[in-house]
């Protein structure tokens, strides 16, 4: 299945250009043949952490799924991030955007390596697209073998990691994108499955991201990296079944 990550540009919480974007890149997808695309962490709004008014970035599944309308499509479906409000609650959510729908939500795990306004989502899940089953895993998610473990038992051959490295002065380095494709090759070579990440790139008032993106193949291979400080959309085949190398159980 050929698949992409986007390394979209950091915008605003008040900017909607990133949906005009993401719908440029849904239309190349369609002409070349790419089946899912991957686009960062909150990259509808912001990460609420760095909000002045959290709760103004945040929006319902319904709200999403009406903004999302310009991405349907036939043939591609379009993972992506948000800030979901649920019963009160703050989630750092993804969701798999399918033929005009919203199919699915996964909640982020691990929402912080420090604090968080976001509550910990607790559901492992996976998706299926045509005869791909896969994962997500938001941002820090990926340093944890749970729930990575869990969804590659119920039989995920591939991770969409949707990332926001877009942070502060002091903590925002050049740095991040090794430690981050190291990451992405353990999750890899681990479990036997395709990793592909999309990052933000570029600067917002206080924060910046150098761009983590890239695909890595079932053996811990880089198919695809994306140069630091560039908007980029990676495209790659990868297999619809695990590599014998997975070892769910160790």
């Amino acid at each position: 299945m050929k698949v992409a990550a986007y390394q979209c540009p950091l915008l605003g919480s008040t900017s909607m250009r990133v949906v005009d974007l993401i719908c440029d890149r849904v239309q190349w997808c369609e002409t070349n043949g790419v089946e899912i695309l991957c686009c960062p962490e909150a990259v509808v709004g912001e990460l609420a952490d760095y909000a002045e008014d959290p709760a103004a970035v945040a929006l319902s599944v319904e709200q999403l799924s009406v903004l999302l309308e310009p991405l349907a499509s036939q043939t591609v479906t379009t993972i992506l991030g948000f800030t979901e409000i649920a019963s009160g609650l703050l989630y750092n959510s993804a969701v798999v955007f399918h033929q005009g729908m919203v199919i699915g939500t996964y909640r982020k795990q691990h929402p912080a390596i420090r604090s968080s306004v976001y509550t910990a989502g607790v559901e492992t899940r996976v998706f299926n697209v045509g005869e791909l089953t896969f994962g997500i895993l938001i941002c820090n998610d990926s340093n944890f073998e749970e729930p990575a473990r869990s969804m590659v038992a119920k039989g995920a051959t591939a991770f969409f990691l949707p990332t926001n490295c877009g942070l502060p002065e002091g903590r925002a380095g050049a740095e991040i994108v090794d430690e981050t494709r190291k990451v992405d090759f353990a999750l890899a070579r681990k479990f036997g499955v395709s990793v592909i990440r999309a990052d933000v790139v570029g600067t917002c008032g206080a924060l910046h991201s150098f761009g983590c993106s890239g695909i890595v193949d079932i053996a811990g291979a880089v198919l695809q990296d994306a140069p630091a400080g560039v908007e980029v959309l990676l495209v790659a085949d990868i297999p619809l079944k695990q590599s014998n190398l997975g070892r769910t159980g160790s």
